[in-house]
């Protein structure tokens, strides 16, 4: 069995992120909204992700649905959909996702709309 440990984390103007585990064609990361947070409305082009919300309520964008998630209740993302993440609440919101795909690097992100005006 392997142990799993953090492998690194990022700071974004919405929250952060945590990689807690990687391999060929997975990554799993934590990801915490700030109340007010809003991840860019962007889509992949060579990964799907499955988000479980861990606490708080996360509004969630999947093409035209939007829904709000609380704790143990998840989404699946496809790839190439549109989505987003935000956090509208009191608190923090913490989710699990989980990526899968061919090609998992941070790069692989093509945004619509983001608050904080990052290309």
């Amino acid at each position: 069995m392997r142990e799993v440990s953090l492998m690194y984390s990022e700071t974004r103007p919405w929250g952060s992120f945590h990689v807690l585990d990687e391999g060929k064609s997975f990554k799993v990361k934590r990801i915490v909204v700030t109340p007010g947070g809003r991840l860019s409305l962007q889509s992949h082009k060579h990964r799907g992700e499955h988000w479980t919300v861990v606490s708080g309520t996360a509004t969630v964008t999947v093409d035209d649905k939007v829904v709000a998630l609380t704790r143990a209740q998840s989404i699946d993302i496809p790839q190439g959909a549109k989505h987003r993440l935000e956090n509208l609440h009191d608190g923090l919101v913490e989710v699990i996702e989980v990526q899968f795909g061919d090609y998992l690097g941070e790069d692989d992100i093509v945004r619509y709309d983001d608050i904080y005006n990052r290309a």
